[in-house]
């Protein structure tokens, strides 16, 4: 048990409060007053779509976007912080309405190509070489609309153009199985390991898993993390927790499962997580219920929980549940590792 774990969050887990059922309910905050929220927080690294980075990317030329990206990087360095990644949010033109890697427009797929590099310039402008891809709209709605087979070499081809433009990125794919999409082409780990085996690099090709689109894909997100970390490929989580099969909730870490919750945290901190500086990324987000004035608390508190479940992995008596584990007493076990997340009340 020798994980080293520095924590990140995004901008846009302060939000307003909008669902797909509701708008806003709070008042908005500027990126310039989120800033200072990181080290208070407890937070040392952000997480960056492009236009969180450099809004308005689409009206600027590229000299225009790195030189702006690092007057942020200055800003960064003034408030010590570290950019973790950069995300190129592809979803949100209408460009990319049917997908941007995937979509049946070539000057379209040309778009999110050109967009994708336009997100490297802000990373090395920024200091990092991972890039993030959340396919969030390579699927279909209609399985006729696209070949399955065509669309997986398309997202190929696209992270090779990636790797090709800077032989220093490190493309990395966040899988999900629906959700804008009724279905994706990527949408599990096992899924991103193999399309990571069929590019020009597949060393510079890994997986950032979020707990929750796991859960949506009936999947532990636990036994994903093992998996990925198997092929060398876990180099970010987003952690954060997940109350049934609805849409995406991105629900405070811990709050819904917390042995589930318990198990993220032993993998990570077993196999050593963070030595390699992979980060703990938190995509969580208030409940839309919360007042202005506390929006934040899901943050420190999915920190806090972490940090909980994480000294008590380490309390675990290995040896006792070696003894478990050679005399296969799973119920023994079982209830050890119950009593150990709600240990006796002190009288």
């Amino acid at each position: 048990m020798a994980g080293i774990f520095r924590f990140t969050f995004g901008p846009w887990n302060i939000h307003e409060g909008a669902d797909p059922f509701g708008p806003s309910v709070r008042k908005s905050l500027s990126f310039t007053n989120k800033l200072p929220l990181y080290k208070k927080l407890g937070f040392d690294g952000v997480q960056f779509h492009d236009d969180d980075a450099v809004p308005e990317m689409n009206d600027l030329t590229p000299q225009q976007i790195s030189a702006r990206a690092k007057e942020l990087k200055k800003i960064l360095d003034d408030h010590g912080l570290i950019a973790e990644f950069v995300a190129p949010r592809l979803w949100e033109d209408e460009r990319t309405i049917d997908g941007g890697y995937t979509s049946n427009d070539p000057s379209c797929r040309k778009y999110a190509n050109d967009r994708s590099k336009r997100a490297i310039d802000i990373a090395q402008a920024l200091g990092t070489d991972l890039l993030v891809l959340w396919l969030a709209r390579e699927g279909t709605y209609i399985r006729e609309s696209k070949d399955s087979k065509v669309a997986t070499e398309r997202i190929v081809d696209s992270i090779n153009q990636m790797l090709e433009y800077d032989p220093a990125i490190r493309v990395c794919v966040e899988p999900k199985p629906n959700e804008p999409m009724d279905h994706t082409y990527i949408p599990t780990t096992g899924h991103a390991v193999a399309l990571a085996l069929l590019c020009s690099d597949p060393k510079r090709v890994g997986v950032n898993i979020e707990s929750a689109h796991a859960i949506l894909a009936g999947l532990d997100p636990s036994d994903e993390m093992g998996f990925a970390m198997s092929f060398n490929k876990l180099w970010t989580v987003h952690l954060n927790d997940q109350n049934g099969l609805k849409f995406d909730q991105d629900k405070t870490f811990g709050s819904v499962d917390i042995r589930r919750a318990f198990n993220q945290v032993r993998i990570l901190d077993k196999h050593d997580y963070g030595k390699n500086g992979e980060w703990v990324g938190l995509d969580v987000k208030a409940m839309r219920s919360q007042k202005d004035d506390s929006a934040t608390r899901h943050l420190s508190n999915s920190r806090e929980m972490f940090l909980r479940l994480l000294e008590i992995s380490r309390d675990i008596d290995e040896k006792f549940i070696a003894d478990c584990t050679d005399r296969r007493d799973y119920e023994e076990l079982e209830m050890y590792i119950l009593r150990s997340l709600l240990p006796e009340r002190q009288i």
